[in-house]
């Protein structure tokens, strides 16, 4: 009897000791991942911190006006960050304009159509693709694209839609048009490689039961599994738009770098990322780099403003499926 209280007690006390492991395990592990998470934001206030420091002796200056400005003479220390922001944009429009379905119709083909001995060695060229350096892509650029976009892309363009504001103007190859189709060939295998991901994650229920009601696969791709996903390719858009946004060699080396507005997509032109990588390092005085940090503060606020309307879309995406289920 004695023997048989001692071995209960003894298990008893092996018991509490493991489940006071377990417990300090769990409290260590919550610790730790709430350590990591509060680095991220620490990073991120400090670098908005810094930015800001750096930029004021612009943002005293210059104010808002900064924004509205087309100055841009160190000479006179004039300076206007809007033909920059005005060029980010465009660029990145034109390059999710032309990825956006290639992306969108290569991920349905991998994920839903494509036979397997095609599917894996075209995934693996997809994302070997995106590991290429920017700068590689940019001289690919200058020596390949740029050419071809002259003539015949810019030549047949002005020569047909000449009449549209868009397309005036003579044929240099460097400009909006050319900084727009290399940001496309580098957003393509972010947008295709997450799109494709998220339709593999759609459950095979859902296909299931479109196939039993008679639809074809066009129609199951169309009405199930594309709205199924919808807020994962909305993810993937975003992440491409992300990168057309803060791109900088490949674009410094194919825009052509000229400080002004225009609405021809075949005038030369210049970014955010592309301004700063071309100038910071002549930039001299105060002012002349507060102004070039304040345009690094621009572009984060830009890319902020995009995740922060990405994020809110993909709430409103889910909450409606989430509805109508």
């Amino acid at each position: 009897m004695k023997c048989s209280d001692s071995a209960t007690t003894s298990s008893i006390a092996v018991k509490d000791w493991s489940g006071r492991r377990g417990r300090l395990g769990d409290k260590i592990f919550l610790y730790l991942t709430f350590i990591f998470a509060l680095i991220i934001v620490v990073i991120l206030v400090a670098l908005l911190i810094v930015l800001n420091v750096d930029a004021m002796p612009a943002i005293q200056k210059f104010g808002t006006s900064f924004l509205t400005s087309m100055d841009w003479d160190p000479v006179q220390e004039l300076f206007g960050a809007l033909p920059a922001i005005y060029g980010t944009l465009l660029s990145s429009i034109i390059a999710l304009i032309i990825a956006v379905p290639i992306s969108i119709g290569s991920a349905v083909f991998l994920s839903e159509l494509a036979p397997a001995w095609i599917r894996e060695p075209a995934s693996f060229l997809i994302e070997m693709l995106a590991a290429i350096p920017s700068v590689i892509i940019g001289l690919w650029g200058i020596f390949v694209l740029v050419p071809f976009i002259r003539s015949p892309i810019e030549g047949w363009l002005g020569s047909h839609l000449g009449f549209l504001p868009l397309f005036q103007g003579p044929p240099f190859g460097l400009g909006f048009l050319a900084a727009g189709i290399i940001l496309a060939i580098m957003v393509i295998p972010i947008i295709t490689a997450v799109s494709r991901d998220v339709m593999r994650a759609v459950p095979i229920t859902q296909r299931e039961a479109m196939y039993a009601l008679g639809a074809t696969r066009w129609e199951t791709i169309y009405r199930t599994v594309l709205p199924y996903c919808r807020s994962g390719l909305v993810g993937a858009i975003i992440l491409g738009l992300g990168r057309a946004l803060g791109e900088t060699m490949a674009v410094t080396m194919v825009i052509g770098n000229s400080y002004a507005l225009t609405s021809s997509l075949f005038s030369p032109g210049v970014t955010i990322a592309s301004k700063i990588a071309s100038e910071f390092s002549e930039a001299s005085g105060d002012l002349y780099i507060g102004s070039l940090v304040e345009l690094a503060l621009v572009l984060f606020g830009i890319t902020l403003l995009v995740n922060i309307i990405a994020r809110l879309m993909v709430w409103r995406m889910v909450s409606v499926r989430n509805t109508g289920e």
